[in-house]
């Protein structure tokens, strides 16, 4: 499995606090059959949650060498979680977030109602200047839990959805599990991710894969676990 969407790099966001806690979570995920993360902290403008690409490169750097010390063979790139702005391209721009391993992906998150002032358009807008458009896990959006059309909707104008693992065994609660089930039996889902923060995190993903496989052939399980992020990483 190739994982997009993780909060390992050390002391930036809510994810790993250390240095050794991002190596604990690479060890646990290597465990747990995952070859390629994507790092991708929050930025969330306006916040204190805003660290540089500059400076997560810098971190990327060091994890991978303390990773290879410590003789993990997962491979690991950059990108960022960005919380729903309408600078985001110039962002980009300015080197101040990423997109996923240098590619033309980024992965957009929204407010956890999922309520925000003209998201589609800007997540069009996006599309237009070339980005594809990742949107992450929003089976956990309470607005798309209510009214599952708006995710049918993100499918139709082609935004990719990006489910988290823990959803399909109720780490995020009933109503994001139901959704996340109902998004795989209508086949929406691009790929997924772990979204891991904490060590705790990665026990359950073997677990979790095995639920999500009962809704799929295998060559669609396949693309979502790693042949469509494997066209990020490449």
């Amino acid at each position: 499995m190739i994982d997009i969407h993780s909060h390992i790099l050390p002391g930036i966001d809510d994810g790993s606090k250390s240095m050794t806690m991002s190596l604990e979570l690479l060890a646990g995920l290597e465990e747990q059959g995952i070859t390629d993360v994507i790092c991708t902290p929050h930025y969330i403008n306006e916040t204190n949650q805003i660290s540089p690409s500059w400076k997560n490169e810098e971190l990327l750097d060091r994890l991978k060498q303390k990773a290879e010390e410590k003789g993990l063979k997962i491979n690991l790139y950059l990108g960022n979680e960005i919380y729903i702005d309408r600078d985001i391209a110039k962002l980009i721009r300015s080197k101040k977030i990423a997109p996923l391993a240098k590619s033309n992906y980024i992965l957009v998150e929204l407010p956890i109602s999922g309520e925000f002032q003209q998201y589609e358009d800007i997540l069009l807008n996006l599309k237009q200047k070339g980005w594809k458009v990742v949107l992450a896990h929003p089976e956990r959006y309470h607005s798309f839990q209510k009214d599952y059309k708006k995710i049918e909707e993100m499918h139709r104008i082609g935004i990719l959805l990006q489910c988290n693992l823990g959803s399909f065994i109720g780490q995020f609660g009933k109503a994001a599990k139901k959704t996340a089930q109902k998004m795989a039996k209508d086949k929406l889902i691009y790929c997924v991710g772990t979204d891991i923060h904490h060590p705790r995190d990665y026990n359950e993903i073997t677990k979790a894969k095995k639920k999500l496989r009962k809704y799929y052939e295998y060559y669609e399980y396949d693309s979502i676990l790693v042949q469509n992020p494997l066209k990020i990483v490449q």
